[in-house]
């Protein structure tokens, strides 16, 4: 994995792709898109009026009360993220680490960002005290502190932010006067969803936080841009553009002609109404991935490497530094040096934690689970139905060379 931007383009970083689920495309998504191919016009900016609703459905099942007309769609997170970063204008205050995806967008539009601590526990979500320390300083140094991005299922780490700390960090952040956008993108793909408690942000203050998802996280897939926000319910303030945030979300993407493929849009409307065919593989890959995640993060400590328990995600998030030794006497004395030889050594990405804005000198990196699936759709599908994917042969012997791996770097 090339360590620099490719040639022709320019200072912003580009981050690696997200985990994919490995899944094939439902065929009730494929026949929906390819009922609208005629389609020659996109929808209008934001999203037109049946994806808005049935995105408004998506979050009234979850607790959120929730109007197409606090809705807004876009082809994929990061258009979104950067028109919602325009729009509220201020520095960026993020969690260490973070999406490797977040950071390119305050980059662009030139906005300070500084990253805040995480608390031992999970990943995603700043510590409370290191969150005020951090504004504070901000400020005395002439800065201009708006809004705080936090993700509650977290890629990179895979964990799930307790509530009470949750709370604590969203009660801090708007005591500042800071605006919470919560990219919430995994939560639909935790290991166990009956025995993990995820609470939304918006749950706890419901005026002061947007919530972000990237639909590609769970239930369509990653080649079919289209991500949706969450604003605070409407109020008499939505009257006055010049106040409002979600109407100037939508003067950005309309400057930007970022609008949802016409195409496209029927099948996420299907897919947001979450029907069975459509929710349980994504339910069941969920399931699978977590075993597998399970799986590396128990070969991860069998060498004496550390990492949280992974939640959520398909992916595992490994601190290699008790290895640092070993890693040293074959020339790896950070995390790039540490992506190019797992990423070699596995055949599949490894990505450094200095593209999560990680410390470059320590040793972590992400794995995506979707390397212990199979090298072909036949094998990655036969793994995701599998009743305990841990008893495919092929499984276990992609578990067993990822532990192997490991070993040889001690």
């Amino acid at each position: 994995m090339p360590q620099k931007a490719p040639e022709g383009r320019g200072p912003v970083r580009h981050g690696p792709p997200a985990p994919d689920t490995g899944l094939p495309v439902p065929p009730v998504l494929a026949g929906l898109l390819s009922a609208a191919a005629g389609r020659t016009g996109p929808e209008p900016p934001g999203g037109g009026p049946v994806l808005r609703e049935a995105a408004a459905g998506h979050w009234w099942r979850r607790g959120l009360r929730t109007h197409p007309e606090d809705v807004v769609a876009a082809p994929g997170a990061p258009a979104l993220l950067l028109a919602l970063v325009a729009a509220h204008g201020g520095d960026l205050l993020l969690p260490r680490p973070c999406p490797a995806w977040w950071t390119p967008q305050a980059r662009l539009l030139g906005r300070p960002a500084y990253h805040v601590p995480t608390p031992a526990e999970c990943g995603g979500v700043p510590d409370p005290y290191a969150l005020l320390e951090t504004v504070r300083r901000v400020r005395a140094e002439g800065g201009d502190p708006r809004v705080l991005l936090l993700s509650v299922a977290d890629d990179p780490t895979g964990t799930v932010a307790p509530p009470e700390l949750l709370r604590e960090a969203c009660e801090a952040a708007v005591a500042e006067g800071l605006h919470v956008v919560s990219d919430e993108t995994w939560r639909d793909t935790l290991h166990d969803p009956h025995g993990t408690v995820l609470v939304s942000p918006a749950e706890m203050c419901p005026d002061d936080v947007t919530v972000l998802s990237d639909l590609g996280g769970a239930l369509t897939p990653a080649a079919w841009p289209c991500a949706v926000a969450r604003f605070p319910p409407a109020d008499p303030a939505r009257a006055d553009r010049w106040t409002d945030p979600r109407a100037r979300v939508l003067d950005v993407l309309t400057a930007l002609g970022s609008v949802v493929p016409g195409p496209v849009a029927p099948a996420v409307a299907h897919a947001l109404d979450e029907p069975e065919d459509v929710i349980a593989p994504a339910r069941r890959a969920a399931a699978v991935h977590g075993r597998l995640a399970a799986a590396a993060h128990h070969a991860v400590l069998a060498v004496g490497g550390l990492s949280l328990p992974p939640q959520a995600g398909r992916h595992l998030y490994a601190d290699l530094g008790p290895l640092r030794a070993g890693l040293a006497a074959r020339g790896v004395t950070d995390s790039p040096e540490l992506e190019d030889l797992l990423t070699g050594r596995l055949g599949a990405p490894a990505v450094g934690g200095h593209r999560f804005d990680d410390e470059l000198g320590a040793l972590r990196v992400r794995f995506g689970t979707r390397m212990f699936l199979g090298t072909t759709g036949e094998e990655r599908t036969e793994a995701l139905a599998a009743e305990d994917p841990l008893e495919l042969p092929r499984v276990v012997r992609a578990l067993a060379d990822f532990g192997a791996a490991l070993e040889e770097l001690r």
